[in-house]
C-alpha cells in the first residue's frame, strides 16, 4: 500500500524481520529494483550482512549521533586488517597469536579465523606450516567496522 501513491522516498524500518530466505532474496530484489528506477530507499536494520549488501550508503549512529557515514566498503576499511579463514583441525592458537601482525584468534569447531594486518604472511605460514585447507582472505566487514564504532572502549 505504501508503494501505491508512487512516493520519492521509502522508509523501512527493519524490513525483512521474520521473513523466510525467499521472501527476503524477492523483497530485495525488488527494492533494488525500485531503487534502480530513482525511488530513495532508507532503512534501518540491525542485519549488516543485508546492509553490506543491498546499501549503497551506510550511516551509523551511537547514542545518537553519526559516527561514520560512506558505502559499506569505506566503513569495513575503518577497521583495520583483514581475516584469514581456513579449515584446521586441531589448530594451535598460541602458536597463531604468536605470528606477526595477528590481532586474534577464533576457532569455531575446524574452522579458524586470524584477524591480521599481514594476511600474506599468515596465510603462507598456514599453507607451509600447516594442514590447512579451504584458505579464504576477506577485507574487515561492516559488522566490524560497526562494533569498533559503536562499543566503549573507556568502560572495558
Amino acid at each position: 500500500m505504501a508503494l501505491v501513491p508512487d512516493p520519492e522516498l521509502l522508509i523501512l524500518d527493519e524490513p525483512t524481520t521474520g521473513m523466510d530466505v525467499s521472501a527476503r532474496r524477492a523483497f530485495w530484489s525488488a527494492i533494488r529494483a525500485d531503487a534502480e528506477q530513482g525511488r530513495t530507499v532508507v532503512f534501518a536494520t540491525h542485519y549488516l550482512e543485508e546492509a553490506e549488501t543491498y546499501a549503497d550508503r551506510v550511516v551509523v549512529v551511537r547514542e545518537g549521533l553519526v559516527v561514520a557515514d560512506g558505502t559499506p566498503a569505506e566503513l569495513g576499511a575503518l577497521t583495520s586488517g583483514r581475516t584469514v579463514a581456513v579449515t584446521l583441525e586441531r589448530a594451535d592458537v598460541t602458536a597463531l597469536e604468536a605470528l606477526p601482525g595477528v590481532t586474534s584468534v577464533e576457532v569455531s569447531g575446524s574452522r579458524v579465523h586470524v584477524v591480521t594486518t599481514d594476511s600474506d604472511a599468515v596465510a603462507r605460514h598456514l599453507l607451509t606450516h600447516t594442514a590447512a585447507r579451504d584458505l579464504e582472505v576477506a577485507g574487515r566487514s561492516l559488522e566490524d567496522a560497526f562494533v569498533a564504532l559503536t562499543t566503549d572502549t573507556t568502560s572495558a
